[in-house]
């Protein structure tokens, strides 16, 4: 972690979606803080294995459950000081299996979550996303632009999902007073992404760590800003430490264009894995990287892990839970040279974006 993380404030904070990529690491870090924890999943896309190093740690409680459920607040004892809400399927292979659990997370998920906040007077933090701003007219976005949005598209179950639960947590704000916030995040990995969730980083480590073509979408040129996940977390924290109202941006500064990820990965992997190129899904962003000024004034906060080095984590990371150790060592060049060749154009299939 960097220092911009706060001396945390509070004693007890509740994390939905805590067995998740994203969720886990912020039950740890909490708790790597003196903060106790209650992490609550139901597991539909999370993993106990990801908070299994948590369970016997003081302060530590695990519920599995589901926070749409009616009576779910009811369930969770608290007191807390903080309510941090981060479940929901976040992989477009996860919310595309599950598009009405989507929308309950947004809803019912997101009204459960802020009444356990009410209830307790506690902060509470809602984890939006990018896709609020679909693929956007402005370049980079600002957390003043509207978006340009298909509401009926294969990705509006999540797009529309996070864009309403930002409109339920404004309306409480005004409403009854809530001291709720909104981060909205981009393109965060790291460790603990689920292998070929159908995320691009996680697709490509494990493709390249396999020998196997590494598909990307269309020519390649659209762009991402990746963040690694130790960046995203202190972000989040400082957000929710700083009572701001307002949806703040969190995601990296460096705008790269997909091709360029795959290329970057099957080199740091040492790989000889090939590139593929297939047919890019229908909405897919074309061009994606955060405004980050908010961030900067308000909090201070600038991430601090560079992409490529976040890249090089993350596949030793993979490489270690398929091989017990990191990446192999690079096999001989190809006659063609060490540098993976494009080829190909097949049939369409669920790809990274």
């Amino acid at each position: 972690m960097t220092d911009a993380t706060p001396s945390t404030p509070w004693r007890r904070a509740v994390v939905t979606g805590g067995a998740g990529f994203l969720g886990s690491h912020l039950c740890e870090h909490l708790i790597e803080q003196g903060v106790a924890v209650d992490c609550v999943d139901n597991l539909s896309s999370g993993s106990r294995a990801n908070v299994a190093h948590l369970v016997g740690r003081p302060g530590f409680r695990y519920y599995e459950q589901d926070v749409c459920a009616d009576g779910a607040p009811d369930r969770l004892p608290g007191p807390y000081d903080l309510v941090l809400h981060f479940a929901c399927p976040a992989s477009p292979a996860d919310y595309l299996r599950l598009p009405l659990q989507t929308l309950d997370c947004g809803s019912l998920g997101t009204r459960n979550m802020l009444a356990v906040a009410e209830r307790d007077g506690a902060r509470f933090l809602l984890a939006s996303t990018s896709e609020v701003y679909g693929d956007p007219l402005v370049h980079p976005q600002r957390e003043d632009y509207w978006g340009n949005v298909n509401p009926v598209g294969p990705r509006s179950v999540y797009d529309e999902s996070k864009r309403f639960s930002e409109a339920l947590v404004t309306a409480h704000v005004g409403a009854h007073g809530a001291d709720a916030g909104i981060v909205r995040l981009f393109n965060t990995y790291g460790p603990r992404m689920r292998p070929l969730d159908g995320r691009a980083v996680p697709v490509f480590v494990c493709r390249a760590l396999a020998g196997e073509p590494l598909p990307v979408a269309g020519d390649g040129s659209q762009t991402r800003s990746l963040c690694y996940v130790d960046d995203t977390v202190d972000g989040i924290l400082l957000v929710a430490a700083s009572r701001s109202v307002r949806p703040v941006n969190i995601g990296g500064t460096d705008e790269v264009t997909v091709r360029d990820i795959a290329l970057r990965v099957v080199e740091l992997a040492r790989s000889r894995s090939r590139i593929e190129y297939v047919d890019r899904p229908a909405d897919d962003p074309q061009r994606r990287r955060p405004d980050t000024t908010l961030a900067r004034e308000l909090l201070g906060w600038t991430p601090q892990v560079p992409w490529e080095e976040g890249i090089r984590r993350t596949i030793d990371h993979f490489a270690a839970a398929r091989f017990g150790a990191p990446a192999p060592a690079r096999p001989p060049a190809s006659p063609n040279g060490d540098h993976p060749e494009p080829y190909g154009h097949p049939a369409p299939s669920r790809l990274p974006s």
